[in-house]
């Protein structure tokens, strides 16, 4: 009788422990290349040394051998197709044990698996096989030598985006779920949608790259619509996201794209695309990050005589924050020394080579000033290291006349930040992105960035631009802008005096000092106003003017004092998170030396907190409990928590209504645990007034 395969065995529990894939929520084998994986044919007879038994491997839509779409790996012979490898283990009966090795650089995707036996075809159900890149194989460009990178970029779950301002830092718990059910088989759609042809989906630079332009809508209906407007209806406000999950399998399931996301939700997203194809990532925070429309390496501020900044004038501006990613790979496209960490992100801000994507660039080029390689170097290296310029508009005969003030060469790019391996902690990886600032290093990168950017003079670059103060401010080509230094040694500082608690005035104070011998008379204007994490103003609140007289070495604080009635309507009017922007300008009567600053501050909130358990049985139910306390001196209008455990529960959703002052609020999820391990429950509650307060619990299962 001919021979004919009736069965196949994909060994599955065997092969995803061997290739760190039996976190994947899904029926499918799952593995990673250049790895070996075994599956065990069953036949009609036993093997004899006449027949011809072969493994069909098909990638895409019409598998061909010409087009290198489909492997087809004879045992008896030992040749090498594509890289790819296959042995007979044992042979038992009519059972045959094979072992199959795909080429540490095959295309990743979903492969069709038949088993020819002469003319006959089985096709088995079940037999699409997922094929990822290894960051545990040495041939593949992804390979990361160290096991405890390994575990916390590609195979951690969960983690924390870092968001607020420079001097306040806070973590945002997210989900990222890569072993979710769907969120695989969403990542696979997108590697389809990307039309990327074969061979670029060998390489983790055009994988990458096509998966920042697919996170975001823009261009290609991909995965998220960014909204920055304040307003979110028809769609889920960014802030009221805990993670990547729910946002994947509703856009696998409707091929729509979801609403709305803001950059760390395009970055948790990313991370969770990235960190499920196998390719090693991480979310990165930079404080201060400066977005530079022209590529002049300076960023514009202006301000009014009061301080307060004008929105409607900057053509650049200075996020708070921004979120992109960091992966993990070998660079065999560029020159040696490239290699390791690449930044891609997929928030739509500037097109490359007319998409909205971005990377991947070298952290290393960043880092160097080598800002002629590819993807996207120069913008990611003017976001860590432009100048901000701070310019005056004041009114003279009816006109604007433009009065440059300050100039800070050292406060974009601060504190870029990323989680810890295997701690819940945050790292601070500036220095991978940049020399320390004032190095000989960092002169030395920043002219060679700027002899492939060419820097423009100091005029303002407002579109609104009319009369500009000429004298000596024409540099041809300035390499480095000089920092703003005063004679009277004039040094200002912005705090509170008193903890922003939503609700109760804002008690603000400008510290101004002096450093030199002299009598000092000192015009001091500060105002407050709330803005948006991109650096949008929101609202102005209040300004203060004085007049004070300093002398030699000595300071005096200056207090500034808002109403909660000056900013709670604006608090309940936006569905995000703002921060409070304090400003002060300082100007010397005697040597006419001016002086700005600015700080952003975080309200500060009352904390959730989670009770549950340490420990928890597999399949056995705990409960869960979340308990509120409402503090401030407010109602919290239209209170939601969402919670979200993966591998115990879904996300899930209790209207809270109004919780007023003093008010406990307490809800309770009765949890069932599917996997085991340390798993993290993550909780937050947003209201009308508050969107920012998040609370997270490890339980080990």
């Amino acid at each position: 009788t001919s021979l004919k395969a009736t069965g196949i065995d994909f060994l599955k529990s065997q092969n995803t422990r061997e290739h760190h894939t039996d976190g994947y929520n899904i029926k499918n084998l799952v593995v990673r290349r250049g790895q070996p994986f075994r599956v065990q044919v069953s036949l009609n007879r036993e093997l004899s040394a006449a027949d011809k038994l072969s493994l069909r491997f098909g990638i895409g839509e019409n598998p061909t051998k010409i087009r290198g779409s489909l492997m087809s790996l004879k045992p008896e012979k030992a040749q090498d197709f594509n890289g790819w490898k296959i042995s007979v283990v044992k042979k038992n009966g009519k059972e045959c044990l094979l072992s199959v090795t795909s080429s540490p650089s095959a295309p990743v995707g979903k492969y069709t698996l038949n088993v020819k036996t002469g003319t006959n075809i089985y096709k088995p159900e079940n037999g699409v096989i997922y094929l990822l890149f290894n960051p545990w194989c040495e041939d593949d460009a992804v390979f990361m030598a160290d096991e405890a990178q390994r575990k916390e970029y590609v195979l951690n779950d969960t983690g924390y985006i870092y968001v607020g301002s420079p001097y306040s830092i806070y973590d945002r718990p997210w989900n990222f779920g890569q072993f979710e059910e769907f969120v695989l088989d969403a990542c696979m759609y997108l590697l389809d949608k990307s039309k990327l042809s074969l061979s670029n989906r060998r390489d983790p630079v055009s994988v990458s790259r096509a998966m920042s332009a697919l996170v975001n809508a823009n261009d290609d209906s991909g995965v998220l619509m960014g909204n920055w407007s304040g307003n979110y209806t028809g769609g889920t406000a960014p802030m009221d996201w805990i993670g990547s999950v729910t946002i994947l399998q509703n856009y696998y399931k409707t091929k729509k794209p979801i609403s709305y996301g803001q950059c760390w939700v395009f970055a948790g997203v990313l991370n969770t695309v990235m960190r499920s194809l196998g390719v090693p990532s991480r979310c990165v925070s930079t404080f201060n990050s400066a977005h530079d429309t022209e590529e002049n390496l300076r960023v514009d501020i202006y301000l009014n005589e009061s301080g307060e900044k004008l929105n409607w004038m900057s053509l650049d501006s200075v996020w708070n924050f921004h979120v992109w990613n960091d992966v993990w790979m070998k660079r065999t496209d560029l020159p040696d020394g490239f290699d390791g960490w690449q930044a891609i992100d997929s928030t739509p801000q500037e097109q490359s080579e007319g998409i909205f994507q971005c990377g991947p660039c070298p952290v290393k080029a960043v880092r160097e000033g080598d800002v002629y390689l590819p993807y996207d170097a120069k913008f990611v290296y003017a976001e860590v290291n432009a100048d901000k310029v701070y310019w005056i508009v004041k009114k003279v005969n009816g006109k604007d006349k433009y009065i440059k003030v300050t100039t800070e060469t050292q406060d974009i790019g601060k504190n870029i930040s990323t989680k810890a391996v295997g701690q819940n902690k945050r790292e601070d990886i500036t220095l991978q992105y940049k020399y320390r600032e004032g190095s000989k290093e960092e002169r030395k990168s920043m002219e060679r960035a700027c002899s492939f950017i060419r820097p423009s003079g100091m005029v303002p670059r407002s579109g609104y631009a009319t009369t500009v103060e000429e004298r000596g401010m024409r540099i041809n080509r300035p390499t480095v802008l000089h920092e703003t230094v005063t004679k009277t040694g004039l040094h200002l500082e912005i705090t509170n005096t008193e903890a922003l608690h939503p609700g109760n005035p804002l008690e603000l104070a400008i510290t101004v000092k002096t450093s030199t011998p002299g009598n000092w008379t000192i015009d001091l204007a500060g105002s407050c106003q709330l803005q948006y994490y991109t650096g949008k103003v929101q609202a102005n609140l209040g300004t203060i003017k004085e007049t004070i007289k300093l002398e030699g070495r000595s300071e005096m604080q200056i207090p500034l004092k808002i109403a909660p009635d000056a900013y709670l309507k604006t608090l309940a009017s936006v569905d995000d998170e703002v921060l409070i922007l304090v400003t002060a300008i300082a100007e010397v009567k005697e040597t006419n030396d001016k002086l700005t600053k600015e700080t952003s501050m975080r309200f500060e909130y009352p904390p959730i907190t989670v009770q549950m358990p340490e420990t928890a049985k597999l399949n056995n139910d705990f409960s869960c409990a979340f308990i509120f306390k409402n503090k401030l001196n407010m109602a919290l209008e239209n209170c939601k928590l969402l919670v979200e455990g993966l591998g115990i529960f879904k996300m899930t959703t209790f209207d809270q209504g109004d919780i007023m002052p003093g008010r406990i609020m307490k809800s309770e999820v009765i949890c069932t645990p599917t996997r085991l391990g340390e798993k993290k429950i993550v909780a937050k509650l947003t209201s009308n007034q508050i969107k920012g307060i998040s609370a997270e619990k490890a339980i080990t299962i």
